[in-house]
């Protein structure tokens, strides 16, 4: 069954086997590498990792995708599919659902799905990208 998503709802994608190990969240499958955290919000996930002594970032920056028609899961599925590539992109490992609005235009329905990129590690600053690359490519190296 496929996660509901709304407002809130926290995406993972690779997790470092310490992460993993560290942290034992609950993830439902979404698609590729990426899994719906399935704490009841960012807020309740961001008390989990600060308790195991870990840090949640959120950045500023906001990720927009659009599509046209009715909101729906697919489509919000595959909004929610390029924002994780241009986070992934980024090197950064979680992204947080802050908006699902629908619109029209002359008639035509269209959505909007935001998110926000967020990042799990242990430092309590936020790693430079080659540092986050490294790690993605250290982790890649021990799962085989």
């Amino acid at each position: 069954m496929t996660p509901i998503i709304q407002v809130g709802t926290v995406l993972i994608g690779e997790e470092s086997p310490r992460m993993a190990e560290d942290l034992a969240l609950q993830r439902a499958p979404y698609f590729e590498n990426w899994s719906v955290v399935t704490a009841p919000n960012g807020s309740t996930l961001d008390d989990k990792i600060r308790a195991a002594r870990w840090n949640f970032f959120f950045l500023a920056a906001e990720v927009k995708a659009h599509f046209f028609g009715a909101i729906g899961a697919a489509k919000i599925q595959g909004a929610l599919q390029r924002i994780a590539r241009r986070v992934k992109k980024q090197e950064f490992n979680c992204l947080e659902v802050t908006g699902i609005v629908a619109k029209s235009f002359l008639g035509v329905p269209y959505a909007t799905v935001s998110a926000h990129s967020r990042h799990i590690q242990q430092s309590c600053q936020l790693d430079s990208f080659e540092s986050r690359q490294n790690g993605r490519r250290d982790a890649d190296w021990a799962k085989g």
